[in-house]
């Protein structure tokens, strides 16, 4: 998300709202400034938004078609150990069930027999045009090889055997395109080999990894590698596709916070529906565990209003726009305190967690994103044992230039 004001970070939010769509209720959390005492607080429905009314604030936030408030059904609920900051109530919601929710995954608009651009998300520059693919396939997802003794009765066909491409291919993994090189890579791409990572390299039973890293041409963004000379891995938070037909153009509109944000937030949801799997562990591409995230749910409908803006009176009243979201736990592994170690060994010693990879660079401006979120949340919200919170937007028509007014 966008950097935050300190302001926000250092008075907290003011009034937050969270809906479950499956569970068709709803929490409501008001700062004990603003709530004053809990019988002023007044909360309304009218068609497909929720009014709500205490004695320093107005705020109307306007639900997604389909949801709408059950008057009369807001009640105030114990707020544990937050009681003396903030004003928890429970409300219902009615959810029509009639309404289809568009996808945001990128590798689902891909389709054979279709041609293609691929345009450098950073700065927009067309990196790879016309291209025609005759096959558009996916990949086995990143923990295939654990499993192929079971699909085998002899030994493992596929050792030391890579899945590439050819000329008019797509491969999908999960996050990222898989294709062949063209002439117009030539003028578009720049490649540079990567570092050795400087822990693995003291390491002596570790390989040090180097890898041709791909880059755009036009402002240096990190973009993806290539895994041989003739192929070319780019990931879907570094690009952005878009189908010749139509003339359509890359979208600018959408700051790279937000880009990233609703990316990574479609994929974990198709990723976590498809496999039915909550854990994911985002990986940098030399295989080091960056961040491990536990998928709550992805039905939260949620808007937030800062303490410094819902305390301050007002002749009108703001309409908030609510936006879909993910609820996520997550710890980063960069700095761990001794709750947070035990978790994540754990999970290796396990084997939990679907592996995500990205570029480290990415990688840092995703947990940017989720600190900068966990940071919007009431403080009540903000931590569960090891595992801090956070809520993620992740629907395309629900994210405004408003970004506040939209996702905490």
């Amino acid at each position: 998300m966008a950097d935050l004001d300190t302001s926000v970070k250092a008075r907290g939010v003011g009034v937050f709202l969270e809906l479950r769509k499956r569970l068709q209720s709803g929490l409501l959390i008001i700062g004990k400034d603003v709530a004053g005492n809990p019988i002023d607080v007044f909360v309304t429905g009218r068609d497909s938004s929720l009014h709500l009314r205490t004695p320093t604030a107005e705020v109307t936030f306007i639900l997604p078609p389909g949801v709408s408030y059950m008057d009369e059904s807001c009640i105030l609920t114990p707020g544990g150990e937050s009681c003396d900051r903030e004003r928890h109530f429970r409300l219902r919601i009615s959810v029509s069930h009639n309404k289809t929710e568009e996808s945001l995954n990128i590798l689902r608009t891909l389709r054979a027999q279709e041609t293609y651009s691929f345009y450098c998300q950073s700065c927009t520059t067309r990196l790879l045009e016309d291209r025609l693919f005759k096959r558009v396939l996916p990949l086995p997802n990143g923990n295939w090889n654990a499993i192929v003794d079971d699909w085998c009765c002899h030994a493992d066909p596929f050792a030391n055997k890579k899945m590439l491409p050819g000329a008019e291919d797509c491969f999908l993994g999960d996050t990222f395109f898989l294709l062949t090189r063209d002439g117009s890579c030539e003028q578009t791409l720049l490649q540079d080999v990567s570092p050795a990572d400087s822990q693995e390299s003291q390491d002596p039973k570790k390989n040090c990894r180097r890898l041709t890293l791909v880059s755009c041409g036009s402002c240096s963004a990190i973009l993806g590698e290539a895994p041989t000379p003739e192929t070319l891995r780019l990931y879907i938070t570094q690009v952005t596709v878009e189908s010749n037909v139509g003339d359509r153009k890359p979208e600018s509109s959408f700051s790279r916070s937000c880009f990233l944000e609703r990316t990574v937030a479609a994929r974990l949801a198709e990723l976590s529906n498809s496999m039915s799997s909550f854990h994911f562990s985002v990986q940098t591409q030399s295989g080091k565990t960056f961040l491990l995230l536990w998928l709550l749910n992805s039905d939260s409908i949620i808007a937030s209003v800062p303490e410094w803006s819902a305390s301050t009176h007002t002749h009108h009243s703001p309409s908030l726009r609510a936006g879909r979201a993910l609820k996520v736990l997550y710890i980063a592994c960069s700095h761990m305190g001794v709750q947070q170690q035990d978790v994540a060994t754990s999970w290796e010693v396990n084997a939990t967690g679907h592996s995500v990879v990205l570029p480290l660079k990415v990688c840092e401006e995703l947990l940017q994103v989720i600190e900068d979120s966990n940071a919007t949340l009431p403080a009540s919200m903000r931590q569960m044992r090891a595992y801090k919170g956070a809520e993620r937007g992740w629907n395309r028509s629900e994210l405004t230039s408003g970004r506040r007014q939209t996702t905490p």
